[in-house]
């Protein structure tokens, strides 16, 4: 009897190997179980990977004489059972990945790496007949730290969970040099039944009809997809609250999928406030052996609440009962390299394999998901008020025609540009002499998004990617000056005089969330300027880089005293801020003026989601749209109407057009040395096509960003009004693609259902 082993390897195939009878070779020379982890030589290297079959002799395609013995069984067990399998075959088919690939995607690093399934975590807890009365009276932070351990009682927590928490290592290391407290490594029981810790809030007839259905479909033990479909604000957190409590208390397992890294703390806070239960979670913020114990309990059942992101659906589960989506719209759920899954599309079919119900969350629902409710495939449930006394906010343009920005006086008694006109100012002053905090919405981190010479026209572009240089500027520190390329992370420093014709007037167009908190602070924080002064708290990936910086901004919006939020699309998604009651949106015409189909629906998921901040306790909440379009239809209809008649228009223009979700698409980009080279790739596989394919050929064309990273890039998009005519093209095609002549020094990548082109 042989094995067939999926490696780790971009080849779509398996690989047949012996078992050793030697005993000085394999110590227990037995048949590794199928789905249990092996090491083998692959050539000159040795590789871990996963047995998926076994066959006869005979069967192997390989002579007996060249065959190699496998070196190790690394699990007495299988580590992957038949429904994890089965998951990564119909996605290696669906995605048009080879599997061994993809199960290496599915695996923890360790695992990967071939180390034991257990792993020692450390614990750190609070020894007896210790309090605060222990501490110097100028020991402030070490209480602080103290008492953040106290919070999980006599049993402690995990480091990793308190380093999360914002704990200090060396903290945790002087207590204990104090006596105050211990590390110990927590023996893995078996958790507890989960109980509630906080009894349920009261629903609406649309909540209790959308817990209903849900329950109805898991005590019925079938699959079925939900599109909860609840504006901002409407309590669909209660609804996954109460139903993950009958789950819970049957004793199956929840899963938790979240967009974004920032989310899983505050999510998991408020899902331990209600259910005293065995909580998890995982993204890749964690270490890899937290990661591995997080994995390893998820498959024998001590996790009982697992929160995460996308690559959290791909993870083994004991007694799977339910898996809920928030925020199922945001396009960080698709994966962007390797395994490009959409972690949306991955739940639905899991809850196909548990035959359990699956739940997608949003205020503004892809036009896919929508598509899906139409056609039967998903049962929409509606939350359209919002949940106690809180009124959805009322939204408003502003024509910047009519309204010229604020020109703010500067020391030298030149003026600049705010970028804001005088009614947006004006209405921020209101808000916050109110004693209300005011969100501006940005999406566009730095001071300026173009350095340009006034004299000649120079613009400081990337010299690897075709792109400009972001400006990031600084009036404190000098060294924190300088350009910087989003895209491949290209950094320079900024130029006293244009490197072309060394005019010295150089000038940072255009605004970014740096320069318009610098304006904001001018007018509202500038003690010669305002006569009270209000705190600018900038919300973006430069001010929340630092381990606990996020979690210190939201502690500071919470204290609910007036301010001015700027943020980008970070504060768009799941963030409650009660004290905010007027948003800002001062750039609303870039979005809808993409060349990119998808751009208009994706910018208004963010313009709503973004509008949902506003007015969501117990005040009224107001939204200003600053725009020189004020008579863009589908900004008006967005406005007036609402997301979901917006939508159905879209929907309506795809149709028309024949573009998803009306049609099926994979996209093929290639990446080489030159653009001809890549060009030319793809008019070769082209080539390829079967005669009567029956799909639209669109290409190949340069890529939207077509140099990047001093690499080159075009792609090919195939579309098909049929899903399965477009799956038997690419099951004949793809392979001879990769195996044309001229592919050899380029990287060609397949996306299945892309969400951007």
């Amino acid at each position: 009897m042989l094995v067939q082993v999926a490696l780790p390897v971009p080849l779509y195939r398996v690989f047949d190997y012996s078992v050793s009878t030697d005993a000085s070779a394999l110590p227990t020379p037995v048949l590794p179980e199928i789905g249990s982890r092996v090491e083998v030589s692959f050539g000159r290297q040795t590789l871990i990977g996963i047995v998926i079959a076994h066959i006869n002799e005979a069967d192997s395609s390989v002579p007996i004489n060249k065959l190699k013995p496998i070196n190790q069984c690394l699990d007495d067990a299988p580590i992957l059972d038949e429904l994890m399998l089965t998951l990564a075959s119909w996605l290696a088919r669906y995605y048009h990945y080879p599997l061994g690939d993809v199960l290496s995607v599915m695996l923890p690093t360790l695992i990967r790496q071939g180390k034991p399934l257990d792993l020692l975590i450390t614990h750190w807890r609070i020894l007896a007949n210790v309090n605060d009365d222990d501490f110097h009276a100028n020991a402030n932070k070490q209480k602080q730290q103290f008492n953040m351990l106290k919070l999980h009682g006599k049993h402690g927590a995990s480091e990793e969970v308190l380093l999360l928490e914002g704990m200090q290592r060396s903290f945790l290391t002087t207590l204990e040099d104090k006596g105050l407290i211990e590390r110990y490594i927590q023996p893995k029981t078996a958790p507890k039944p989960v109980s509630l810790a906080k009894m349920p809030l009261d629903l609406n007839n649309e909540q209790k009809i959308a817990v209903d259905a849900i329950l109805e479909a898991h005590s019925a033990g079938r699959y079925s997809g939900f599109l909860l479909n609840g504006i901002t604000g409407s309590g669909k957190t209660e609804v996954y609250l109460q139903a993950m409590q009958a789950v819970l208390e049957a004793g199956q397992q929840v899963l938790i999928l979240v967009p974004e890294i920032g989310l899983t703390p505050q999510t998991r806070a408020r899902f331990a406030s209600r259910f005293a239960a065995q909580i998890v979670l995982l993204h890749s913020g964690m270490s890899n052996t937290y990661r591995m114990q997080g994995w390893q309990d998820c498959r024998t059942g001590h996790a009982q609440i697992i929160i995460g992101t996308r690559s959290a659906v791909l993870y083994p589960f004991a007694n799977l009962g339910l898996i809920i989506v928030d925020e199922a719209h945001d396009a960080s759920y698709k994966q962007q390299d390797t395994l490009r899954y959409h972690a949306a599309d991955v739940a639905l079919y899991r809850g196909l394999q548990y035959r359990i119900p699956v739940v997608l969350g949003t205020a503004t629902p892809t036009l896919e998901h929508l598509k899906l409710v139409h056609d039967g495939k998903l049962i929409e449930c509606q939350l359209r008020t919002r949940a106690g006394s809180a009124k959805l906010a009322t939204m408003q343009l502003i024509d910047a025609r009519l309204q010229p920005t604020h020109q703010q006086p500067q020391d030298d008694g030149a003026r600049y540009d705010t970028g804001l006109t005088d009614k947006l100012i004006g209405a921020i002053r209101q808000t916050l002499e109110a004693g209300d905090q005011v969100l501006i919405f940005l999406n566009r981190r730095g001071y300026a998004p173009v350095l340009l010479c006034e004299a000649c026209g120079w613009q400081a572009d990337c010299p690897r990617c075709d792109a400009h240089l972001t400006v990031h500027y600084s009036n404190q520190a000098h060294y924190h000056s300088y350009l910087k390329c989003h895209h491949c992370d290209w950094q320079a420093y900024i130029p006293a005089v244009c490197p072309d014709c060394g005019s010295q007037n150089l000038d940072a167009k255009g605004m970014g969330t740096t320069r318009l908190s610098e304006n904001l602070h001018a007018i509202f924080a500038n003690p010669q300027t305002s006569k009270n002064l209000y705190p600018i708290i900038q919300i973006d990936r430069d001010t929340t880089r630092r381990k606990d910086s996020w979690e210190k901004i939201y502690q500071q919006i919470n204290q609910g005293k007036p301010a001015i939020l700027v943020g980008t699309q970070m504060v768009a998604k799941g963030h409650h801020f009660p004290n905010v009651t007027l948003v800002c949106l001062p750039n609303a015409d870039r979005g809808f003026l993409s060349a990119d189909f998808r751009s208009p629906e994706h910018t208004a998921q963010l313009m709503i989601q973004v509008a949902g901040r506003a007015g969501r306790g117990d005040k009224v909440g107001h939204v200003l749209i600053q725009t020189l379009q004020p008579d863009n239809p589908l900004l008006l209809k967005l406005v007036k109407d609402g997301y979901l008649p917006f939508a159905q228009e879209l929907l309506q223009e795809r149709k028309m057009m024949g573009l998803p979700p009306y049609s099926h698409a994979a996209l093929i980009r290639c990446e080489g040395k030159t653009l001809a080279a890549t060009t030319q790739a793809l008019k070769d596989a082209i080539s390829l096509l079967p005669a009567a394919h029956n799909l639209a050929v669109l290409g190949p064309i340069d890529a939207p960003m077509s140099k990047k990273n001093s690499r080159y890039h075009s792609q090919l998009l195939l579309l098909a009004k049929d899903r399965n005519q477009l799956h038997h093209v690419l099951n004949q095609w793809w392979q001879p693609v990769l195996a044309l002549p001229n592919v050899k020094y380029l990287k060609l990548t397949l996306d299945i259902d892309p969400v951007g082109w």
